[in-house]
């Protein structure tokens, strides 16, 4: 299994939007912008959502995604995995989501929570860089 190569952390330590999709239920591709973050030690990507959310619906049924990520320093310097969602829990979600608003937008999470967080993590299968 592929891992995140060292060169492209920096993408987790700053406020780095990616691109998820997931696939709809007719097959169709669904994409989304997102925070991300990567489990360096278990090699996982972190996308946080919300249950009702439809990225959180699509894998469910389909655990297969792509998340492509552009350095927001360098537009043409990029990372991009194909993988599977392997795990998708509540246990810290809510706290992970308040530390990629720290990230992001330099404060506790500023939204208003509909349903419930989520976390998503996706195992890498391919890994494309530049």
């Amino acid at each position: 299994m592929p891992a995140i190569p060292s060169e492209f952390h920096d993408f987790f330590e700053k406020p780095t939007f990616a691109h998820v999709v997931t696939m709809l239920p007719d097959d169709r591709p669904h994409t989304t912008p997102v925070w991300v973050d990567y489990d360096i030690s278990d090699n996982r990507l972190l996308v946080n959502t919300e249950r009702h959310r439809r990225k959180a619906k699509n894998v469910a049924e389909n655990p297969d995604v792509s998340v492509s990520m552009t350095d927001p320093d360098d537009p043409y310097r990029f990372l991009s995995v194909t993988g599977t969602v392997i795990e998708t829990t509540t246990d810290g979600a809510r706290e992970h989501a308040d530390e990629l608003a720290q990230r992001y937008v330099d404060e506790d999470y500023p939204s208003e929570i509909q349903t419930e967080r989520l976390l998503l993590r996706i195992r890498p299968d391919d890994i494309f860089h530049n």
